[in-house]
């Protein structure tokens, strides 16, 4: 232990809870730490080869991995602290359709109020793009546990139980573009259609 602890900074509370996922502007005290301290952070950051994103008009911040592209000479020693993880099947479907519910809550203006979704209430788009077929008590239980996932990337978080509602947070449009989700619905699609296909080429012979 050292004979003396550093001076408290407090910078120190944003830069924690940003190592620990987003930070919301809804928590004002360390949203306006954070603002109040953004060039340090953006500094001491930079030095842990992390890029820290604020966007005040979303009202969120959070890190990301430096890319090899953006990383200074000298820099390229340091181990990655974040990695990419690729979303599963069942995860890009449901992505898919939350960041849909997103824009339609973006485009109704509701900007003070959350996005929630009904379980209930996407189910048969869920059902829709699934190419495995199954009994809806299964297909009900996969959606399910395919939520509690997108739970721990920070993407949803449960609203309520009764019913079954989830709040859509902001880092899944950030972390998650547009352009990217659309490309990977329309594949989605595809290969739903191409599935079909193949079932009344099946069914054809079959005759």
């Amino acid at each position: 232990m050292p004979d003396e602890f550093p001076q408290f900074q407090e910078f120190s509370i944003p830069a924690v809870l940003l190592l620990r996922g987003v930070v919301y502007a809804e928590d004002e005290r360390v949203w306006n730490l954070l603002l109040s301290n953004a060039s340090r952070l953006t500094d001491y950051f930079a030095r842990l080869g992390l890029v820290l994103i604020v966007n005040e008009s979303e009202g969120m911040a959070f890190l990301r991995q430096m890319s090899d592209e953006e990383t200074p000479n000298g820099y390229d020693a340091i181990p990655k602290l974040f990695h990419t993880s690729r979303l599963s099947y069942k995860q890009s479907i449901l992505s898919v359709l939350l960041r849909d519910e997103y824009r339609r809550f973006e485009e109704e203006e509701a900007h003070d109020e959350k996005c929630v979704v009904d379980e209930s209430a996407l189910f048969d788009q869920w059902k829709a793009l699934r190419l495995s077929p199954g009994d809806d008590v299964k297909q009900l239980k996969e959606m399910r546990a395919t939520f509690k996932r997108l739970d721990d990337f920070g993407f949803v978080r449960r609203f309520s139980d009764d019913p079954p509602t989830w709040e859509v947070r902001r880092i899944l449009k950030a972390r998650l573009p547009a352009a990217e989700l659309e490309s990977l619905k329309d594949q989605l699609l595809l290969k739903k259609e191409e599935q079909a296909t193949d079932r009344i080429s099946v069914d054809e012979e079959t005759a």
